[in-house]
């Protein structure tokens, strides 16, 4: 059987995939294209993470499509809402008309003779079976993001096999865990830790945040009153270009200051942490790390809701490592427990190129850790192929 024949291959039916599958159609009319999914839904990173409180902490004038302005009043959005943005960028454009569900691609073999890319993908049955689907391509644009869909990172702890209640990585939250009355310590201090943090505050009867070493937390207002003026006041497609243009000047602007001048902009987040937490909270063990500002990612609060839940002791931060878990919690290696029913271990992401896939080139497999890319996207020796990836993440991020 003759594989099918596109010109544009796309893998993977997230914020990333969609937004192509647009600008195809707009400025590549003439052009055929299929999107590969290898789950049963549009929305990629915000259809699988189901953990409280998801959202991203770029605002949404910048993450979102140039061609369809953010309308909602909050800028830092929730995972639902954007996910509902996806998903309606892809029905208002025939673009979900595109998408091959239950797809999952597993290599991609380029043939100069040819110039073609042949790609195969496991076609998943609803009853579990898979069978072997072949297509060729003209160009292949991965938009699979760059971690693992099966499984999130935890490093090997002490004696887990000990706890009496439940463990569980964020990217695998499901809806029968009760937190309610519970206590609760969440492993970590990036953008998934001070996600969750707050949001189970709302209803754990206690939570802890225990972090190695602290991360710089700025807060920020969810909704940004400018960019509502604008919108009130200009038509939308232009208030959105100018509210998103701003934001990306702006953020270049904070990054080559923190470059420029670190000691400068580390007083002022924390400047910012203090003003939050009161003069009597100890920032320096909490709040204040080791590297400079931008060294690694910030992480954002959106209207400073950590802050607020530590304020009002409903949550709390614990800077230590941890020696062992026991059977009601964590030991650490200062001599202190931590008492939990639930640990959630907000460790990371297991880190993955190109979706994991297998890729060649006549015959060569491409060794994608010792290849030369260009801004993140394309590689050296490999013809028609680019990698995108919107997602600003983790999640939270």
């Amino acid at each position: 059987m003759q594989p099918e024949h596109v010109d544009v291959l796309i893998v993977g039916a997230g914020l990333s995939g969609i937004g192509a599958g647009y600008h195809l159609q707009a400025k590549c009319p003439t052009k055929s294209y299929v999107i590969l999914e290898g789950r049963d839904c549009i929305g990629g990173t915000w259809d699988l993470f189901r953990y409280p409180g998801i959202r991203s902490d770029s605002d949404m004038f910048t993450l979102g499509y140039s061609f369809k302005p953010w309308t909602d009043p909050k800028a830092i959005a929730d995972g639902p809402q954007i996910l509902n943005y996806v998903r309606e960028t892809a029905a208002e454009n025939g673009i979900d008309r595109q998408i091959r569900f239950r797809h999952r691609v597993k290599r991609a073999a380029w043939s100069t003779p040819d110039a073609r890319w042949t790609v195969e993908a496991e076609r998943i049955s609803g009853e579990g079976a898979t069978e072997l689907v072949r297509f060729t391509c003209n160009f292949l644009f991965l938009c699979s993001g760059y971690y693992k869909y099966e499984a999130g990172y935890t490093p090997e702890f002490n004696g887990t096999a000990e706890f009496a209640g439940r463990i569980v990585h964020p990217q695998k939250w499901t809806e029968d865990i009760d937190y309610a009355g519970k206590r609760v310590v969440v492993i970590g201090s990036g953008a998934t830790a001070v996600t969750l943090v707050p949001e189970l505050a709302k209803k754990a009867s206690q939570v802890t945040m225990l972090q190695r070493s602290p991360t710089y937390v700025v807060s920020r207002p969810a909704q940004d009153p400018l960019a509502n003026k604008l919108r009130r006041n200009l038509p939308a497609q232009l208030a959105y270009h100018l509210i998103r243009w701003r934001n990306v000047m702006w953020g270049m602007f904070f990054f080559q200051l923190s470059r420029r001048r670190p000691a400068k902009v580390r007083d002022l987040i924390l400047k910012g942490v203090r003003m939050a937490l009161g003069p009597d909270y100890d920032v320096a063990t909490h709040f204040t790390p080791r590297y400079n500002p931008w060294d690694q990612r910030l992480c954002l609060v959106p209207d400073g809701d950590l802050f607020k839940a530590i304020r009002e002791q409903r949550a709390a931060v614990v800077t230590s490592e941890i020696d062992t878990f026991t059977r009601d919690g964590i030991r650490l290696k200062d001599g202190r427990e931590l008492a939990a029913d639930i640990i959630v271990t907000a460790t990371g992401l297991v880190l993955q190129v190109v979706g994991g896939l297998e890729v060649s080139v006549d015959g060569r497999a491409v060794d994608f850790a010792n290849t030369l890319t260009y801004k993140g996207m394309m590689y050296a020796d490999v013809p028609n192929m680019a990698w995108r990836s919107a997602t600003p993440m983790h999640p939270g991020r």
